[in-house]
């Protein structure tokens, strides 16, 4: 059986790091901010992987963003995973370059999937992480790209057949109405797997304690449980919430 994990995410834009709720963004502090209360060297043993996405809504500097990534995962030894707008096999390769161990692809997976093909065929689908946006709308789950501003045409159901087709390595599922507001997973989303769905599932939007961790890793369906929510886990909050989840009988490597 292979081990749960606990994932945390940032979020970038132009030099600085934001929160995010329902998708609008608030800034938080730059990176002195960031090493004065995360230190990810120290709490390494805490998350099983770090994911830092570049939100930029204006153009981006993906050099800058590499730059960042590096000060911020420097000594800590466990996977990165890096992206926000990545359209070409060019910011891809950079990325790579530059430490990624995974990427993260969001609009891509809809508008450009002959580039998910060609990083597949390139990188591995190990390498590749589909993120999936959606809202819940009349009792419907839908998708939603470019930041959340797009609606696709398609239901959720439908959407994650097609990412099989893809040939992906994992799933990020980010609900869009939890994002922020740390009220918990949007839990009833399981429901919306197809019976055969095989790809490892990163549960994401709404986590905003350790019980809301718990609460998703409970669930079979859910490997890693991601949180974003830069205050709730301040100081000692991830390593609590490790040592919580492992008190709580959930299969994770305990160092």
């Amino acid at each position: 059986m292979a081990k749960k994990r606990l994932v945390f995410t940032l979020l970038y834009q132009q030099g600085a790091f934001y929160l995010s709720r329902n998708f609008r963004l608030q800034r938080v502090g730059d990176l002195n901010w960031l090493n004065n209360n995360y230190r990810f060297s120290s709490i390494a043993t805490a998350i099983d992987e770090l994911v830092i996405l570049d939100v930029s809504r204006q153009p981006r500097d993906i050099e800058a963003f590499c730059a960042m990534a590096a000060e911020v995962s420097a000594n800590c030894f466990i996977p990165l995973t890096l992206g926000g707008g990545i359209t070409t096999l060019e910011q891809a390769e950079t990325l790579i370059r530059n430490g990624a161990d995974k990427l993260i692809l969001n609009t891509a997976l809809a508008s450009y999937p002959e580039l998910v093909h060609e990083l597949v065929r390139i990188y591995g689908s190990q390498c590749i992480v589909a993120s999936v946006d959606y809202r819940v709308e009349a009792d419907s789950f839908t998708v939603y790209v470019e930041q959340g501003q797009k609606r696709l045409d398609r239901p959720l159901a439908r959407y994650l057949d097609e990412l099989e087709d893809l040939q992906v390595g994992e799933l990020y599922l980010n609900c869009i109405d939890r994002d922020g507001t740390g009220q918990g997973y949007c839990l009833e989303v399981l429901e919306q797997l197809p019976p055969d769905f095989h790809l490892p599932l990163i549960m994401a939007g709404g986590a905003g304690n350790l019980h809301h961790l718990l609460a998703g890793l409970t669930c079979p369906q859910i490997d890693a449980a991601a949180t974003a929510n830069l205050f709730n886990f301040m100081g000692d909050g991830l390593p609590r919430a490790r040592a919580h989840l492992i008190e709580n009988v959930i299969y994770m490597a305990n160092w």
